[in-house]
């Protein structure tokens, strides 16, 4: 009997299930693998003052600064789908395999709220799409994880209605992703359902073995949760986490002048980057409780903002240095 195109899915999701499983926690401390990856966001030149390096010197870069893998921008001016033909996948995958180093994922970027209130365009198929143009462009590269968002908040609409966006946006696109064999890695990222809880709830409801979880211990510290909390997050997550981005923070206070009363105002903060162990994050307690529970992925170290030193290649290079050194104590 001709299979239905949805039992070729189920099919397919099957199969990415049995390749992610062999990366999810374990449970055994004995079992954590520290592997460490280079997120391209770094020398992208998306931020302030930030160097940027093309795919090719940023590969290069990885290499000589020691990482075991890299992750990849999956958009300009890096690794976008319009740019990358079978051609040009094939040149990039030999070169990173040349390299001697492992593409860890893809970093895609998605909302899938946006333009929630514009109901006649069908935004969800849209960036579902996107997505899985984005995981074919990663099986040829040679990866089978692929990092996305759920979306940001909207003021003005329901918040069921926005939640029920992202549950339909992810099934969408896990089942586009499990054509090629891809895991979706839904990172801590965006407003919706970025509280473990939240988050965890959201992955049983959309119950798709290739939707799993990138935790990181930025979100979570600055939602205001203490280590134990966040030791907590990693305990209730431990089953969907396939990957972590690390990047540590400073706060700097911001207050605004009110002449009336001759005084100050306190607005929310804003964070620069720091190197790793110099900021405000406990990725002591973090990376301990990773290996506790057997995590079996890499960790991506990234600079994201604003760097402490400039975005200079020399100081990217030493922040980047800095993070290989702080994680090296916990092999």
């Amino acid at each position: 009997m001709k299979k239905t195109s949805r039992q070729c899915i189920a099919a397919l999701v099957i199969l990415t299930a049995t390749t992610i499983a062999q990366k999810a926690p374990t449970g055994r401390a004995a079992d954590f693998q520290l592997k460490t990856c280079l997120h391209s966001v770094s020398y992208a030149g998306f931020w302030r003052g930030q160097a940027y390096l093309s795919v090719d010197d940023f590969l290069l870069k990885a290499r000589e600064l020691g990482f075991d893998g890299i992750m990849l921008v999956a958009k300009r001016p890096h690794v976008s789908v319009l740019d990358y033909d079978a051609a040009a996948r094939k040149k990039l995958r030999d070169r990173i395999e040349e390299l001697g180093l492992e593409l860890v994922a893809l970093a895609g970027y998605t909302d899938f709220t946006a333009g929630v209130d514009k109901p006649g365009i069908p935004n969800v198929e849209i960036q579902a799409t996107y997505v899985g143009e984005v995981a074919k462009l990663a099986r040829d590269l040679g990866t089978d994880m692929v990092r996305i968002f759920t979306g940001y908040e909207r003021e003005g609409v329901p918040y069921d209605k926005q939640y029920g966006l992202v549950v339909e946006g992810l099934k969408l696109a896990g089942a586009e992703a499990a054509k090629y064999g891809v895991a979706l890695a839904v990172q801590n990222h965006h407003d919706i359902a970025l509280h473990h809880d939240a988050m965890r709830w959201l992955l049983r409801e959309v119950n798709m073995p290739n939707v799993m979880a990138g935790w990181d211990a930025w979100a979570p510290t600055l939602e205001g949760l203490t280590s134990e909390e966040i030791r907590e997050s990693i305990l209730t997550m431990q089953h969907f986490i396939v990957n972590t981005i690390a990047a540590d923070y400073v706060v700097h206070p911001r207050f605004q002048y009110e002449h009336e009363l001759t005084n100050y105002i306190a607005h929310e903060p804003v964070m620069r980057a720091v190197p790793m162990g110099e900021g405000i994050i406990d990725y002591e307690m973090f990376i301990g409780t990773l290996k506790e529970i057997g995590y079996q992925g890499y960790i991506v170290y990234e600079m994201c903002e604003v760097l402490e030193g400039g975005g200079a290649i020399e100081n990217l290079d030493r922040a980047a240095k800095k993070f290989l050194d702080y994680v090296e104590r916990f092999k």
